[in-house]
């Protein structure tokens, strides 16, 4: 399920930049006296059983506050591979006792606020950056400094803590202390700095791997991959709402249009289509050329509401699939070439076996059974029964009578592969 903007304030941040996390545990969370050695144990053993860069990043900073090294102000940035991100964010103040975790998408690169800070220089061609906040001329040296300097801060240090291709991983220091940061605390800062990088390698590794399985397998299959669940067969039998989507006419739309042309529409329909799967709590498990296969897992959901998030999914996609050819978006195909595009939906539910199928050497991670087939079988009746939506008997006997309510009979149908008729309801 996509989860809600969340409400920055008291903070504020650019255009483009997304807070996902928060934390507030204040200096509570770390010992209220620590010697850099004791920092050092931190992070050479518990610090290793935080699976929460947050967690472990606001820990840290508390840490080297409580072992008086002058940090004030701290923040870790790295990229990372999403579809929809180009790096993550940790920035922790002791000012306002917050640690946040941030999100930017492609959008931030071209803003002032983001290149004209030193930060920028840092990550992309992995600088280190040294600022002298109390002077007027390190102050006004970007609009990030003058906010600082004004703020009571007056040493700034930026730096690439690893990097690989184009873009570095950084890491921010920034302190109020008047002369900025001792000289006998350089190397301490320095050495805790070394080891916390480790951690950091690791938990880049970790997100870029579960970003890569939640984009290309779903959050759901994904998070079950990476848990361990890579052997043929590996995997459970669920009972769910099994939804299928395809678009009317695709075989006429590739003929006619480049494939350039044709990738860009399926975007667009898949996009719509699945944003509103994932708003209502589905799992998006196959996109097969121009069809869509997701789930509703009535173990996660509940049996009833289950099948009423497959029915509200629908209607959002079918709603969304309307307005798609009422305000055509900028970057596709002339409309006069494609539209109105048509899709229909196909709603059954029943046991599905979830999990590995494939060779020894190549895996795919999906959902099998006959509630699959007769899915896309009851789709496949849209066209002739000019309906957009279908559902099954089942899914509609557990249904609330506020969601039944304007569903039309449309009688008995035949399945192929089914053993006798199925009454398919129109919704």
């Amino acid at each position: 399920m996509t989860k809600p903007a969340l409400d920055p304030s008291p903070r504020t941040y650019a255009p483009h930049v997304y807070l996902q996390n928060r934390s507030m545990r204040g200096p509570a969370c770390a010992p209220a006296e620590q010697s850099v050695e004791d920092l050092h144990n931190w992070l050479l053993h518990e610090a290793t059983r935080i699976d929460n860069v947050m967690l472990m990043f606001e820990e840290f900073n508390w840490r080297c506050k409580a072992a008086g090294l002058g940090i004030d102000r701290a923040t870790l940035h790295f990229g990372t591979l999403h579809p929809r991100m180009i790096g993550f964010s940790w920035f922790w103040s002791s000012q306002d006792m917050i640690c946040d975790e941030i999100a930017a998408d492609a959008g931030v690169i071209a803003h002032a606020a983001f290149t004209r800070n030193p930060l920028y220089s840092v990550m992309q061609e992995g600088r280190t950056i040294k600022v002298d906040l109390e002077t007027e001329e390190g102050a006004n040296s970007a609009p990030l400094m003058r906010e600082l300097a004004d703020q009571g801060f007056t040493r700034y240090l930026a730096w690439p803590l690893s990097g690989s291709g184009s873009n570095h991983n950084a890491m921010t220091l920034a302190t109020m202390r008047p002369g900025g940061f001792a000289e006998v605390d350089k190397e301490k800062i320095r050495s805790v700095i070394d080891l916390l990088a480790l951690h950091v390698e690791r938990h880049i590794v970790t997100r870029i791997a579960r970003n890569v399985a939640d984009t290309y397998l779903g959050p759901i299959a994904g998070r079950r991959v990476l848990d361990g669940e890579i052997k043929r067969g590996d995997g459970e039998a669920i009972k769910a709402v099994v939804l299928v989507a395809d678009m009317r006419g695709f075989t006429d739309l590739a003929d006619r249009l480049s494939g350039p042309e044709v990738t860009a529409i399926l975007n667009a329909y898949f996009d719509r289509v699945s944003t509103a799967v994932l708003n209502h709590g589905g799992d998006i498990l196959k996109f097969m050329g121009d069809g869509i296969l997701a789930v509703f897992d009535q173990k996660v959901l509940g049996e009833g509401a289950a099948a009423t998030a497959a029915v509200e999914a629908s209607r959002a996609a079918l709603a969304a699939i309307d307005d798609l050819n009422e305000n055509t978006p900028e970057g596709l195909p002339d409309p006069a070439l494609w539209q109105p595009l048509r899709i229909g939906i196909g709603l059954h539910r029943g046991e599905v076996f979830f999990g590995n199928v494939g060779g020894e050497e190549r895996l795919d991670f999906t959902v099998i059974g006959r509630a699959v087939n007769e899915t896309s079988r009851v789709e496949s009746l849209c066209k002739p029964l000019g309906k957009t939506l279908l559902l099954t008997a089942p899914v509609r006997d557990v249904l609330s009578s506020d969601v039944v309510k304007g569903m039309k009979s449309m009688g008995d149908h035949a399945l192929r592969g089914v053993g006798k008729p199925v009454a398919i309801f129109a919704a």
